[in-house]
């Protein structure tokens, strides 16, 4: 479900563009640019809330793109999730560059997306938080972000808060403290146990209160141990044909503060076998 975050990518290699663009139209308001200097026109016509930009172009690179946007003041705030290979991320591309997330080329295209979604999420989350009503509360659906992209989304803005999920009757609460959850209630569950509950709910709402705050500490995981433990949970319950089939969800790895040395996310438990291997078959390796 297509949300207001403005997106920019920037690639020079016209398949790529064209896959990627295709991939995130239905996540974002995509914009794209061949180039470099094409981008920094659009971003000055109208600023993106993220940047998707490959690293080597000619002329001027992305490296480059991002500096002289964050140099005017009014094109300074925006995320980026920067294009390269594994060389440049691990040479070229210095902690001071701070980019939101990286992704190393060749990658997969399902890959690059569940990745930038989660980026966009957060975003996405952000800005209906400035949105808020008078209360300070946001609400919204789970159809449109589930419990996992909700929970993603937390942890890489470390945000502070109290998260309220329903669904048939149901109640849950989690309390987040910088981005780690640390209590969470599920009628009678009570910690970790309360949060695999409610990590296959795909429908049902939620409401976001950024003044609720708690002194208990139930949880024994921190918020990415939750989900790769739920995630694992779900896996076999779904392998064992008791569960029910789990929510889509991005790859479980907070963005990088530094270029990583290994970028690739941890992967969430995989498919059962049979929907494995059709997935792969359909995925694009993109290059260049």
């Amino acid at each position: 479900m297509a949300n207001n975050v403005k997106l920019l990518v920037v690639d020079d290699n016209p398949m790529v563009l064209a896959m990627l663009q295709q991939a995130l139209t239905p996540l974002a308001l995509v914009t794209t640019a061949t180039d470099a200097a094409d981008a920094l026109l659009k971003a000055v016509d109208d600023t993106p809330d993220l940047l998707v930009c490959d690293y080597k172009m000619p002329g001027m690179d992305g490296k480059q793109l991002v500096e002289k946007l964050r140099s005017r003041p009014a094109t300074a705030n925006f995320s980026t999730v920067l294009m390269a290979n594994k060389v440049d991320i691990a040479e070229r591309l210095s902690p001071a560059d701070a980019a939101d997330d990286y992704l190393e080329k060749p990658f997969y295209l399902k890959d690059a997306t569940r990745r930038i979604k989660r980026t966009i999420d957060r975003i996405a989350l952000e800005k209906m938080a400035k949105t808020a009503p008078k209360d300070g509360v946001v609400r919204g659906s789970l159809a449109q972000m589930n419990v996992i992209d909700l929970m993603q989304s937390l942890e890489m803005g470390r945000k502070s808060c109290q998260l309220s999920l329903s669904n048939e009757g149901d109640q849950c609460e989690v309390f987040f403290a910088e981005g780690q959850v640390k209590h969470a209630t599920y009628g009678a569950l009570v910690g970790d146990e309360a949060v695999f509950k409610v990590l296959r709910w795909t429908g049902g709402n939620f409401q976001l209160d950024f003044e609720g705050k708690t002194d208990k500490e139930t949880t024994q995981l921190n918020t990415q141990g939750l989900l790769m433990e739920g995630l694992r949970l779900l896996d076999e319950s779904s392998r064992d044909g008791g569960g029910e089939p789990e929510p889509e969800a991005a790859p479980l790895a907070s963005a990088p503060s530094t270029p990583p040395t290994t970028p690739s996310a941890p992967s969430a438990p995989s498919a059962p076998a049979g929907r494995g291997r059709r997935e792969e078959e359909e995925d694009v390796l993109l290059d260049g």
